[in-house]
């Protein structure tokens, strides 16, 4: 890939750019990395320890495993007792009520002793306490024994069994053990339910506080660890014991407060990553593809790329969102691919990856995974024509990554621990998977924000029933002929020579749009009369050279990518329009000539594909004018076009070598042979 890096002198300004570029990406990245400093161990119960011994740095206290502290909360259940408030105001407004019932209406259904009867037994529900159904079955299910009831500064302890609901006291009015003097049936004629009104209230404020120290009774800790005492040694069977004091060190290290000089380590730690990951991405651009920096856009482009994943990453690690296995970090190679190469997706993939893996725990499986996704992101997806491509790259990737993840699995033994594979992580490897689909949406957003040209808008634009075209085809169909075999010539030769073949055939299509305009001024769209036969020789020059500008106007009408336009701009270069040129020395041998009234404006071509456009146009034309298809007449014809070409100097601009111009010359020859030859007279029937 030394072809793409011109090395040139820099200018101060350039030095500035790039230096402010490092520093920014640098500096976003470091600000949003999670602040864990402490050290993490890969461990499971009952397994080896592989890693080095574990010297505890600080005292620190070893936590009980959650099933134990459950345990012991829910022991402590029994002595928890919430508070209720009795309201000594609710008996004397229910028992005014009954004795107002009884004389307007109950005395008719029940005789007048039942009276003090009913109010005993109110009597004894209000002071026992009557509680809302939702609030009892509340208890209940909590499993409380026993609840507090207070009035003013009198408090109690009571069972919950003693205690009443609507229910429960309706039942305890309207039936009695003397059911011969009460009969059962006349107090239910009484609607006796209306006499029933709860009277304990929660009291929020009491019960948390009788609550907490409830929960002060729990003891959290089994033991304590001491400065310098050996945690765990090499070899060692992770015990239970042991596996608890691990998850309590690294407990304590995450809670406590850093000092400054950890904090300042940890910084400087981070920074010197960081930066040594940017700084191996720009050294890889400095080395072998300085053409990328030389273009803004592209260096701007793959920054974002860059710090974007990153971004996702440290955000869920620092807020414990998600998995990062769920961010589809395969779009970066994609993207990479379809608009630059893929040894640059491939660098670029691995530097972010690693950017990535410095704020995870376990690292390991995340960059062997994430490698292997992005390789066969690459290998899947050359380039990008039809949609269907993207969907079997996306299919290759989350089948990639599953069994990578299997076999790491499979090695590490964890399908026969107790706690087994984790099968989120391949949920979250398959969503990953189908979230890289959405690089097809974002495709023309980045295209019309970084100007890139994708195969998919290359492809799009090949087809001839677009409006450009199909005015091209009406209006100069010569012209439209003539670009149609240029395409067909360009392309082979492009796949000839490696070269980009989608973009120079979607070039070659449009390079002489401009032609539109005024299209009888050119011969290829004439049928007998010459309009430059009327003009001079410096007014039919001006009049042909401006198709050019004639043809970048119509791009910018119809959007034409960036690319296109530079076909358009770069198919003639800085020649001349030789025939008029030429007429107008032999006319006026003696006669001052000002060369630029016959000079297209330019450039000349900067890119392999440009020069192969702009040899391929010429010969193209030329060919039309041969007076005889022989095959030494198009052999020299094409050895002279090409040949004057590189002898005015206009390939010097751009990566092509001696070599590809000699094959490319070998299949002008062959394909104009093909298209030329001369067929067999066919006999007429006597």
């Amino acid at each position: 890939m030394s072809r793409f890096n011109h090395h040139h002198k820099l200018n101060v300004k350039d030095y500035v750019n790039r230096i402010l570029l490092c520093v920014t990406t640098i500096a976003v990245l470091v600000l949003s990395m999670p602040n864990n400093s402490y050290t993490t161990h890969h461990y499971q119960l009952g397994e080896p320890w592989e890693e080095s011994p574990v010297i505890a740095k600080d005292s620190f206290p070893v936590y009980k495993p959650e099933s134990i502290l459950q345990a012991e909360r829910d022991s402590l259940k029994r002595y928890y007792e919430p508070y209720f408030q009795l309201n000594s105001g609710t008996l004397e407004l229910q028992e005014k009520a009954l004795a107002q019932a009884f004389k307007e209406t109950l005395h008719e259904f029940v005789p007048e002793y039942y009276l003090p009867h009913l109010q005993e037994k109110l009597k004894t529900i209000y002071e026992q306490g009557v509680l809302e159904t939702e609030d009892y079955d509340q208890l209940r299910e909590d499993q409380i024994r026993n609840i507090w009831v207070y009035q003013q500064n009198e408090s109690s302890s009571r069972p919950i069994g003693k205690v009443f609901t609507p229910k429960s006291a309706y039942e305890f009015l309207s039936t009695d053990a003397d059911s011969a003097r009460f009969q059962h049936a006349k107090l239910q004629r009484c609607n006796l339910t209306r006499f029933i009104q709860s009277n304990l209230t929660y009291d929020i404020d009491k019960s948390q506080q009788q609550k907490q120290e409830v929960d002060n009774m729990l003891v959290p800790f089994m033991g304590q660890v001491q400065v310098g005492q050996k945690i765990v040694d090499r070899g060692q069977i992770v015990d239970e014991y042991t596996f608890n004091v691990l998850l309590s060190m690294e407990r304590y290290q995450q809670g406590r407060a850093k000092s400054t000089a950890e904090r300042l380590t940890l910084l400087g730690g981070q920074i010197f990553y960081v930066s040594l990951m940017v700084l191996l991405l720009f050294l890889y651009f400095q080395q072998f593809r300085n053409d990328y920096l030389d273009r803004g856009r592209m260096a701007f482009f793959v920054l974002c790329m860059f710090v974007i994943f990153p971004l996702i990453t440290y955000t869920l690690v620092k807020h414990q969102l998600m998995s990062v296995y769920v961010i589809p970090y395969c779009v970066l190679p994609i993207f990479l691919r379809i608009f630059m190469d893929s040894r640059t997706a491939f660098i670029t993939h691995t530097l972010t990856i690693l950017t990535c893996a410095i704020a995870l725990r376990h690292p390991f499986e995340f960059v062997l995974t994430q490698m292997v996704a992005g390789l066969v992101a690459i290998y899947s997806l050359r380039q990008l024509s039809q949609r269907s491509e993207l969907f079997r790259s996306a299919g290759a990737v989350i089948i990639a990554t599953l069994g990578t993840y299997l076999c790491i699995d499979a090695l590490q033994g964890n399908f026969f621990t107790t706690d087994g594979i984790d099968h989120w992580t391949y949920i979250f490897l398959c969503i990953a998977g189908i979230l890289s689909l959405i690089s097809y949406l974002l495709l023309i957003p980045i295209e019309r924000i970084f100007g890139f040209t994708s195969t998919v808008t290359l492809v799009e634009l090949s087809n001839i029933n677009n409006e450009v075209l199909r005015r091209l085809s009406e209006e100069a169909p010569g012209t439209f002929q003539h670009s149609m075999q240029v395409a067909n010539l360009a392309a082979e030769v492009a796949n000839r020579l490696g070269a980009k073949s989608q973009l120079v055939r979607t070039g070659a299509l449009y390079h002489d749009i401009g032609k539109i305009q005024n299209a009888v001024f050119f011969t290829e769209n004439q049928s007998g009369t010459n309009p430059h036969d009327e003009l001079s020789f410096e007014q039919s020059a001006q009049i042909i050279i401006q198709h050019v500008q004639n043809g970048l106007k119509l791009a910018e009408k119809y959007k034409l990518p960036a690319a296109i336009r530079d076909f358009i701009q770069t198919h003639h270069g800085r020649s001349m329009v030789r025939y008029f040129y030429v007429s107008f020395k032999n006319q006026y041998p003696d006669k001052e000539i000002d060369e630029s009234l016959f000079t297209y404006p330019g450039p000349n071509p900067t890119t392999q594909e440009q020069a192969i456009l702009m040899m391929a146009d010429a010969v193209e034309a030329t060919s039309r004018s041969l007076s005889e298809y022989t095959e030494e007449s198009i052999n020299s014809m094409v050895d002279k076009i090409i040949d004057a070409q590189v002898a005015e100097g206009y390939f010097k601009e751009c990566p092509i070598t001696f070599l590809d111009i000699a094959e490319a010359k070998e299949v002008f020859k062959n394909k104009l042979k093909t298209i030329y030859h001369t067929r067999i007279q066919y006999p007429e029937l006597k």
